[in-house]
């Protein structure tokens, strides 16, 4: 049986390279087979795949376009979901270019060389599935209008934006992530109040000068790097109880301008107040794991900063504390300091 096998598999071999054919091409040539196949399984269901993307047959529900050196959205049939448009040249996002594209549920449109002046005011009002939209690494000067309220993922940093108003975001129950980083906000106003579900939340390297006001509840993770906040308002954190991740490193926070136990809350994790201007540690809860707060003006090792009784069964489960860059030495750590930190694996000064 054996011998017949490869009898008849030398008898075809010939025959298909004779053909042009190589069938074993698609081993070291898969971009191009999986034309070749797609030219023979192509689903044409909703319009035909564009000549200048890819739609593979074994994912007929996701177009491949990206870094492609578009300058328009090429035509997208009705079937598509899944749409990479990153890394072209696209300027201008017209109400036909999404007009056929009501199934999608993804769109990446980032590192592209779209204005907001380009952008059509009802392009989106049809994607009614949408949850995840890129925008990031473009040229935009405000947040697209009429988003879909479907949006589970909105990721539009990198760009230009100024400011944030709540028509912006108003009705996106659903959005979980928001990445607005790297802009010009310098003001958010109370356009996050609406954000019912949103548990991810980076404003880092922005021009604002204080917290936003009526943050979402359910924020887990909280980004506030690289801005210009001097002070904390009363009790920012005391609504946030499922909050973990809190980083304002690099900016122009003071002593004086943090009210007394903001951060002796309950469920923080983390906590990143490096590159401030503290002079003394400020409380944390014992149940903080990880605090840093190397490059500040910090003259003392305040040990009550992290416990308030030090005993045997009072303790901080603190792991990493960091506090490079300031004006103590490790001489200034005291000696009780080895119970009230005995989780913490180094102390670095």
């Amino acid at each position: 049986m054996r011998l017949k096998t490869i009898i008849l598999l030398s008898a075809l071999l010939p025959l298909c390279f004779s053909y042009g054919w190589d069938p074993l091409g698609w081993l070291f040539h898969r971009h191009g087979q999986a034309q070749y196949f797609g030219s023979l399984q192509a689903d044409t269901t909703g319009g035909a795949c564009p000549a200048e993307c890819d739609c593979p047959p074994t994912f007929p529900v996701a177009m491949y376009c990206d870094g492609r050196g578009l300058n328009a959205i090429p035509s997208i049939p009705s079937r598509i979901k899944y749409l990479y448009l990153q890394h072209n040249a696209i300027s201008v996002v017209p109400d036909s270019a999404l007009i056929n594209a009501t199934n999608l549920v993804w769109l990446f449109l980032h590192h592209n060389q779209l204005t907001s002046d380009a952008i059509s005011k009802e392009v989106f009002l049809k994607l009614e599935g949408l949850e995840r939209l890129f925008l990031h690494h473009n040229n935009l000067t405000s947040i697209p209008p009429n988003l879909p309220r479907s949006l589970r993922d909105l990721r539009i940093d990198h760009n230009r934006i100024g400011k944030v108003i709540p028509t912006d975001l108003e009705g996106m129950d659903n959005l979980t992530i928001l990445h607005l980083h790297d802009n010009n906000i310098a003001d958010m106003g109370t356009s996050l109040k609406a954000l019912k579900s949103l548990t991810l939340l980076d404003l880092s390297n922005n021009k604002l000068i204080k917290i936003p006001d009526a943050l979402p509840e359910h924020l887990h993770q909280f980004y506030l790097e690289f801005n210009s906040i001097d002070s904390l308002p009363e009790g920012f954190l005391g609504g946030l109880a499922q909050l973990q991740y809190v980083r304002m490193s690099h900016n122009q926070l003071t002593n004086k301008g943090i009210p007394s136990n903001t951060f002796n809350v309950t469920g923080l994790v983390e906590l990143d107040l490096s590159y401030n201007k503290l002079e003394r540690i400020p409380t944390v809860s014992t149940t903080l794991q990880h605090l840093y707060l190397q490059a500040n003006q910090i003259k003392e090792f305040t040990l009550g900063s992290f416990c308030s009784i030090v005993d045997v069964t009072n303790f901080s489960r603190l792991q990493t504390l960091r506090l490079e860059g300031n004006e103590i030495s490790q001489e200034d750590i005291p000696l009780e300091s080895a119970l009230c930190l005995r989780k913490a694996s180094s102390i670095q000064i």
